[in-house]
């Protein structure tokens, strides 16, 4: 009976790692690796930064092109041409080879990773699915009038029902996706402009005033992410008065709100690393870290949080987007502070056991002292960190992660618990 006890709760724990195992994520390039037909593909979902947007997702499909189907795209595109192809060939739902046969009517919609970007009107961002019998799969832009441009092909992997890998024969041509002008170093680097238009004012006078807007145009060629606080987040209770600042320090403070590479919302909501910004130095280290809350980032200065609220444009290789709290670096305004500890309980007297006094003498007992509220480590008024929801991230297929190893411990001992008793 112990030996059979074993055995099962053996059998329970295998069971158990498989299905942690299996929801705690997916890597799309390290998928893709393993057969050589996809290099020119994965090369470019990485070139992209779209690997991180897919592995920040829970249930998505890929349709992917092996190299030669891959030819008439790569090398005769700009980047950011490709990435907006590639972005259609990624469906925001879980589509295997049964489902394919088995779409209701013979057609559906569905939505792409190229809809959520913001830079797709009406249909423009949607796929037509169409089972055409025989075993034959069509996949075409959901704008009217197209014609189902590539096919199903084959299988290359599921994960049910976290991610489905596709192979399809062509790339899915929406109306004036390949024909989109790239995005040109000039109008770019208008930032200032950009920022104006999204409310970023405030911010785009002191990158003017300060000289701080020539360095960001010197990183566009190679790469530039701007975190532009807006208008009101300079307005906040909480924000220092920069008036007292040297000319030195605001100048660290603007190159404080960008990177010198492209990392878009999907690199930012896999990073797990601290990040270097412009003005990262010897004398500073001047990072960020960042943290999830489902599909929000959260940008950590050690002063105070900041999220991500808007992205003004995303052209690789260049992303700007609002803040809502003004990035305040601890090189410049020190540590958030410690809560404060809260005070000793004070216990009631007790009374004499060699004489019990009468109601009338008996001392009222003094009420413990209330643990003092912890101290908010972030400027007033600067949101939680606590998990919040929004009718934008319900939309989107947000990403999520799964505490595996205590999530595991848990379900074990429960089961250890039930098999014992």
């Amino acid at each position: 009976m112990a030996v059979s006890r074993v055995f099962s709760l053996l059998t329970l724990t295998i069971s158990l790692f498989a299905v942690i195992s299996t929801v705690s994520g997916h890597n799309i390039t390290q998928i893709l690796s393993e057969s050589p037909d996809y290099s020119s593909f994965n090369s470019y979902l990485s070139q992209t930064k779209l690997a991180d947007e897919i592995n920040s997702r829970t249930t998505i499909t890929v349709l992917v092109l092996n190299n030669g189907a891959m030819s008439s795209l790569a090398g005769k595109h700009p980047l950011s041409v490709i990435k907006s192809a590639l972005s259609l060939l990624v469906l925001l739902d879980y589509y295997d080879p049964l489902k394919l046969h088995k779409i209701s009517k013979g057609t559906t919609l569905t939505t792409t990773l190229y809809q959520t970007t913001g830079n797709a009107p009406g249909n423009l961002g949607f796929v037509n699915v169409t089972d055409l019998k025989g075993g034959k799969v069509g996949f075409g832009s959901a704008v009217s009038g197209s014609k189902l441009d590539s096919s199903y092909t084959k299988s290359v992997k599921q994960i049910p029902y976290n991610i489905s890998i596709l192979e399809i024969d062509a790339p899915i041509i929406a109306p004036g996706i390949l024909t989109a002008p790239a995005p040109s170093a000039e109008g770019i680097s208008n930032i200032t402009g950009l920022l104006e238009k999204a409310g970023c004012k405030t911010f785009a006078k002191l990158l003017v005033s300060s000289g701080v807007v020539k360095t960001y145009e010197s990183t566009v060629e190679k790469g530039l992410t701007v975190f532009a606080p807006s208008d009101e987040a300079f307005k906040s209770e909480g924000v220092p008065d920069l008036t007292k600042l040297t000319q030195a320090e605001v100048v660290s403070l603007l190159e404080y709100h960008a990177l010198a590479e492209y990392k878009p919302k999907g690199s930012l909501k896999t990073n797990k690393d601290s990040i270097s910004t412009l003005a990262t130095n010897g004398a500073g280290k001047y990072d960020l870290t960042t943290s999830t809350s489902g599909d929000e980032v959260i940008l950590h200065t050690g002063v105070g949080p900041s999220r991500l609220a808007d992205t003004v444009v995303d052209e690789t290789p260049v992303v700007i987007f609002t803040v809502d709290k003004v990035l305040l670096p601890t090189e410049l305004f020190g540590k958030s502070p410690s809560p404060a500890p809260a005070p000793e309980p004070v216990s009631a007297p007790t009374p004499s056991p060699a004489k019990s006094p009468s109601p009338a003498e008996a001392p009222s007992p003094v009420a413990a002292s209330p643990p003092a509220p912890p101290v908010d480590d972030s400027p007033e008024g600067a949101p939680s960190d606590s998990p919040t929801s929004s009718e934008d991230s319900k939309a989107k297929n947000a990403a999520f992660h799964v505490n595996a190893p205590a999530l595991f411990t848990a379900l074990v001992t429960l089961a250890a618990t039930s098999l014992l008793f």
